[in-house]
């Protein structure tokens, strides 16, 4: 009799249990019926009851009492499996209503969809959680070897912290803190986003620029090499970032975001190419503003292609030459692809940046000759890797991939009438590395860079990276 009075009360604790879970999660799981049970507690404590002997203490006799004695020990016996069982749920439902009070992570995002956010893996923290602050991050350490030249550097390159806050399911904050070479403090983005639809929300703060492979997925365990390509560099001056605001989508295989954002400061462009332009978001020149967006199509998941585009003056308002202004209208746009299938990492890019107004500009700055700011500047990289380890299953998340790259830079591309071409703008480099992942969140990166230009000044370089993400 105790020890079923025992199950009868197991059963009622998991029902209960099971009530308090619903009631965390938000779901009914309670059917209104007539009477004060209904639902799963109501079958649960009425099944319980109905298998009690009825009348136990007021009809006893010595038939019972021995016909009891004799199947107690099969009865005991019978029971221990179930009871075994109520304790397991009743574990399991406790484990599950810590998780929905805690507020800890129900599903971390997929690498695709992540980049359908505009986002890297961890910076995608803040979208899996159901409220509450979200934390993550990412850095790199870098070693640079260069021949021809004395010395070799070392660099804590990157250590980042991305903050992020979920208030509802309809707005959250997200922030990426980092901190450069040791020293140096900046924020590599900040906004809102206000989820109006399971596929459309809108944007605003500091932002990425949603141009290129690298520039929003910097994380060093996303893009191969121990650099960045030199492209989204030059051409597209990764990390590049300014202050604005827009609407970003994702419906199926199609994924979109289009931004309002302050344009380049032109008077820093240089032959170099327009990295110098970027504001950052601190106290931006906003006179001239630039539209920037992307549109991407996933055919299968791990695949993806698309364009961007930037386009907007960098003048500032402050160009002027003989009393008129100009407005140095730039634009920049890139076709990428990426393929990530069966241990094959394959990706591909082409950029290219026009200006107007060049010669104007390269009188406002003094610039003569092969300093001048070019008309038209272009980059493109292709790249192939392949994970070795990708069929062994006993490897489990371990990776080990050979990789190479191949790229052409020219930051005087096209140059102005009345300047010369300087012959060290235009290079090819080409790549062979290996990086080695033994958990998803930690890569070790080693290569060696090959550069050649016309004028015979191109530096090979040997790079090891150590970065982590998380």
């Amino acid at each position: 009799m105790t020890r079923f009075k025992a199950d009868i009360a197991l059963q009622v604790v998991v029902s209960f249990l099971a009530l308090g879970l619903a009631g965390f999660a938000g779901a009914q799981v309670l059917e209104p019926t007539e009477g004060p049970l209904n639902g799963s507690l109501g079958d649960s404590i009425a099944a319980a009851v109905a298998a009690a002997p009825v009348g136990a203490g007021a009809e006893e006799d010595e038939a019972e009492d021995a016909e009891a004695e004799e199947s107690s020990e099969t009865e005991t016996a019978a029971q221990e499996p179930d009871v075994a069982e109520l304790e397991r749920q009743i574990g399991v439902l406790a484990e599950e209503i810590e998780i929905l009070r805690s507020g800890e992570t129900q599903v971390r995002l997929t690498p695709d969809e992540a980049r359908r956010l505009g986002l890297a893996p961890s910076a995608a923290a803040t979208y899996s959680v159901d409220q509450g602050v979200s934390i993550a991050g990412y850095g790199e350490m870098l070693v640079e070897n260069y021949a021809n030249k004395a010395g070799t550097k070392s660099d804590m390159l990157r250590a980042i912290l991305y903050t992020g806050y979920r208030f509802n399911d309809k707005f959250l904050f997200n922030s990426e803190i980092e901190v450069e070479h040791g020293k140096e403090i900046y924020v590599e983005f900040a906004y809102i986003d206000y989820q109006m639809t399971p596929n459309v929300g809108l944007r605003g703060g500091m932002l990425l620029a949603p141009m290129g492979l690298t520039n929003e997925f910097h994380e060093p365990t996303v893009f191969m090499g121990a650099e960045r390509p030199v492209t989204e560099n030059k051409v597209i001056p990764s990390t590049w970032r300014e202050n604005g605001g827009g609407i970003y989508g994702a419906f199926d295989k199609v994924a979109f975001r289009a931004y309002v954002m302050n344009g380049f400061n032109g008077q820093k462009f240089s032959s170099g190419g327009v990295r110098g332009g970027r504001q950052k978001g601190a106290k931006a020149k906003s006179t001239s503003m630039a539209f920037t967006g992307r549109f991407d199509i996933t055919p299968t998941p791990g695949v993806f292609f698309g364009a961007s585009l930037y386009t907007g003056d960098s003048g500032q308002g402050e160009v002027i030459v003989d009393s008129t202004e100009y407005g140095v209208k730039t634009t920049i746009y890139d076709f990428h692809a990426q393929a990530q299938v069966r241990g094959f990492d394959v990706r591909a890019l082409f950029a290219r940046a026009n200006l107007d107004d060049v010669i104007q500009l390269n009188q406002f700055l003094g610039k003569t000759g092969s300093a001048g700011v070019a008309e038209g500047m272009q980059g493109a990289y292709l790249q192939f890797g392949y994970n070795i380890l990708s069929q062994v299953v006993a490897a489990g998340n371990t990776s080990l991939m050979p990789y190479i790259r191949f790229e052409q830079v020219d930051t005087q591309d096209r140059i102005a009438s009345g300047f010369t071409r300087s012959l060290k703008t235009d290079n090819n480099y080409f790549t062979f590395g290996v990086e080695l992942k033994p958990v998803a969140g930690v890569v070790l990166k080693v290569d060696h860079m090959w550069v050649t230009n016309d004028a015979g000044t191109g530096t090979d370089q040997f790079n090891v990276n150590l970065g982590y993400a998380f």
